[in-house]
């Protein structure tokens, strides 16, 4: 089943896109806003596209159904991860990636982002993907299946720029956690570049002006 999206170019005929993965609970309207603060024209024209996550119960919120990319059965994240879930997700992200490339994108102009579910969803996805990716955006979030991401990420990987950021006092997702992902990242030979700030599960300006000159050389 294909993801639902929201859409919006910056200027007719684009030649990067920048795919947005929102959080649990949220959907593709989540991150509207960021991406408009954003200033890119130094890099043309781009397109955005802020899927919907599908609705399905999570059980740590009592089985209520909700927008997730995948199950979240226990606080702690790495025990009992949603493995089928998590997969699927990935799957009709792919073919997200597959329909920017049918529109005249090319990988290496391609950046997925996302934030706590929808950063997991992007490290998972963008560093399975057959085509080297312009880049990778993870907001406070982690490294899902960690345990496989060595044995199955593509050879393209290596050197892939990934822009990781996580707030001191997350009270979600434990800044230890991220950091671990970071880590785990780095080994793998990816280029991390890795900001902290002082805020909970949220964004900031300085993040946003940050990740907007990460962008810049990236697409540059």
């Amino acid at each position: 089943m294909s993801l639902e999206t929201l859409e919006f170019e910056t200027a007719p005929n684009p030649t990067a896109s920048v795919i947005v993965l929102h959080g649990l609970g949220a959907d593709g309207n989540d991150f509207v806003p960021i991406a408009e603060a954003l200033e890119l024209d130094a890099v043309g024209p781009v397109r955005f596209v802020f899927p919907h996550a599908p609705v399905r119960p999570v059980t740590i919120n009592g089985g209520m159904s909700m927008r997730a990319w995948y199950d979240i059965r226990q606080v702690d994240l790495v025990r009992q991860e949603d493995e089928v879930g998590l997969r699927e997700s990935r799957l009709q992200i792919e073919a997200l990636i597959a329909r920017e490339k049918s529109r005249g994108v090319a990988a290496a102009r391609i950046v997925l982002m996302g934030f706590s579910q929808g950063c997991a969803m992007t490290l998972l996805t963008g560093l399975r993907h057959a085509e080297r990716l312009a880049g990778l955006v993870g907001l406070s979030g982690y490294l899902p299946l960690a345990e496989t991401t060595a044995a199955e990420r593509s050879d393209t990987s290596t050197g892939l720029p990934i822009f990781l950021v996580h707030g001191r006092a997350d009270p979600i997702i434990p800044l230890s956690r991220a950091s671990a992902s970071r880590d785990a990242l780095q080994a793998l030979g990816c280029d991390v570049e890795w900001h902290e700030y002082a805020m909970p599960h949220s964004v900031c300006p300085q993040e946003v002006a940050d990740l907007n000159r990460w962008m810049l050389r990236i697409l540059g």
